[in-house]
């Protein structure tokens, strides 16, 4: 008997309604489909139910057919074929479905390793040393639980790939809710977190200037504002990838200068003298009030280094998948990876930071500690190539946290018109993009320095939504430890992000909008 091929989760047979115009993408690249015949053969992957045609259906008798008809239907319905949207192939997360575990350790390491990393030490001057350390392992775990949780819901409806976070949460909420819930703090994650980057990586290019040039420059720098347009630019030119899977070998770029920087910056700061007077109580503050509100202030600060939770189901709906080989597969191979090195990086960074700085550090984090104590002490072309990889993993970063709002432009693009975008429309919404990120940046320079409560305000993406979503979708029953362990989770986070939200307003007027990254210019 003839061999069958593997079966695909998407190949069903094709129909007027279910089938994708024949045109081509910007990019050239589609979902898997079905294609047409090759060579005399079919090259239609087979399926459970791919010969239930009406060619095969002809010669047998009514009851027969009608019995096979409706066992098509049934497996369909039961999700032994999974429905895709015709319009998934033309948009940047799922127009190129050939990801795979290597991407998805690429994609999750340049998403999870970034400048907010660098702050960890701040939070730790607020809570001390076992209260730092307790908080940071607590999260750590908390969230590779939820990550788990969004992998194995991608698929948890028979015939469905919840390619999306907002997806996922209008399955679980119901449409109107999920999308009020999760629209706000996933679009405010991706476009908050990309003006955070072009202020962080022109601050940054900047300093690299300085450094480089040192008495040499010449008479009339640029301006900060002139470096984040240099960068805002540099992120516009690299936007023109044109999807998820293209820009894998920026965020392969992305994940190992984040992993060099972040280490060199903790074995910088620990291999020089310490500054005197140090001490690594934490900070005392003049009220208990503002005590409680600088606590629950670093522990949105380390709640913020763990994003990207956002990006999860994104990156997993790049993957093929198949009955044999689930996209769930890979993807948690790859997830593993990456936050192994995520914790290798962030583990020392906070500590290591803290040991070197104590609660001297700047509100600015460890590269201000580092470039303010020790600027001096370190030769120039090592302060040099750290801020140069500190650019460069900003540039990456960009890119992953950007892609879901070029989707969403573009699904709205889509759905208008019912075509792809063209290679111009597409270049033109991202343009406007970088250039919008970059006003924001220009008008509220001090974002960056907001790591507290864009933790609390982003904190449910991470922490609460996926326990509810599980409870919602997976059914487990009711009053066992799994449905008492997860809702107790979820309503945990969220009064966690009421608290760290709180926190990080009253920090930004204690402060009174005067928080930098680095030092003012």
């Amino acid at each position: 008997m003839e061999e069958r091929p593997e079966t695909e989760l998407i190949s069903i047979p094709a129909t007027p309604r279910d089938s994708t115009p024949e045109i081509l993408t910007p990019s050239g690249q589609r979902s898997p489909r079905p294609h047409s015949k090759e060579g005399g053969k079919s090259s239609t992957a087979w399926t459970p139910t791919s010969f239930i045609s009406p060619r095969f259906l002809s010669p047998i008798g009514t009851p027969m057919k009608k019995v096979l008809v409706n066992m098509k239907g049934y497996l369909e319905e039961v999700g032994h074929l999974t429905k895709l949207n015709p319009q998934d192939a033309w948009l940047p997360i799922t127009e190129s479905r050939n990801g795979n575990a290597h991407y998805a350790a690429f994609h999750n390491l340049n998403a999870g390793v970034g400048f907010q990393a660098l702050l960890l030490p701040v939070a730790f001057s607020f809570l001390g040393w076992s209260w730092g350390i307790i908080a940071l392992t607590i999260a750590y775990i908390w969230q590779l639980y939820t990550l788990w949780i969004l992998v194995q819901l991608h698929e948890a409806v028979p015939g469905k790939r919840y390619n999306r976070y907002v997806e996922l949460a209008e399955a679980a909420f119901g449409n109107r809710l999920g999308a009020w819930l999760s629209l706000f703090p996933t679009a405010y994650l991706s476009a908050g977190t990309a003006t955070a980057l072009i202020i962080v990586g022109g601050e940054t290019m900047k300093l690299f200037f300085e450094i480089v040039c040192g008495p040499l420059c010449s008479s009339n720098p640029l301006t900060t504002v002139e470096w984040y347009l240099v960068f805002t630019s540099l992120c516009i030119v690299l936007s023109q990838l044109p999807n998820l899977n293209s820009i894998a070998g920026l965020s392969l770029v992305g994940a190992v200068t984040a992993i060099i920087y972040s280490t060199m910056v903790w074995v910088l700061s620990v291999s020089q003298p310490r500054p005197p007077n140090i001490s690594y109580e934490p900070l005392a503050l003049p009220t208990f009030t503002s005590s409680i509100f600088s606590v629950f202030n670093a522990l949105g600060i380390i709640a913020f280094a763990f994003r990207g939770h956002n990006l999860v189901l994104e990156i997993q709906s790049t993957m093929p998948s198949t009955f044999k080989h689930p996209a769930h597969v890979p993807m948690w191979k790859g997830a593993k990876v990456a936050y192994f090195f995520i914790a290798m990086c962030l583990f020392p960074l906070a500590i290591g930071g803290f040991w070197a700085y104590g609660n001297l550090m700047p509100s600015g984090g460890i590269l201000n500690a580092l470039f303010g104590f020790h600027e001096h002490d370190i030769s120039r072309s090592l302060l040099a190539t750290t801020f140069l990889l500190v650019v460069f993993s900003c540039l990456s970063s960009f890119q992953i946290y950007s892609m879901p709002v070029f989707d969403n432009f573009e699904a709205s693009y889509t759905h208008r018109t019912n075509r792809p975008c063209s290679i111009w429309v597409r270049s033109g919404f991202r343009v406007v993009y970088g250039f919008i990120n970059f006003f924001i940046g220009v008008a509220l320079p001090f974002l960056s320095s907001l790591a507290g409560l864009l933790g609390g305000l982003t904190l449910p993406v991470t922490f609460a939504y996926p326990c509810f979503m599980w409870v919602l979708i997976k059914k487990p029953t009711k009053y066992s430890f799994n449905w008492y362990f997860n809702w107790s989770l979820g309503w945990l986070g969220v009064a966690f992000s009421v608290a760290f939200t709180i926190g990080g307003i009253w920090s930004i007027v204690d402060n009174g909008l005067k928080l930098k990254f680095f030092k003012p210019s």
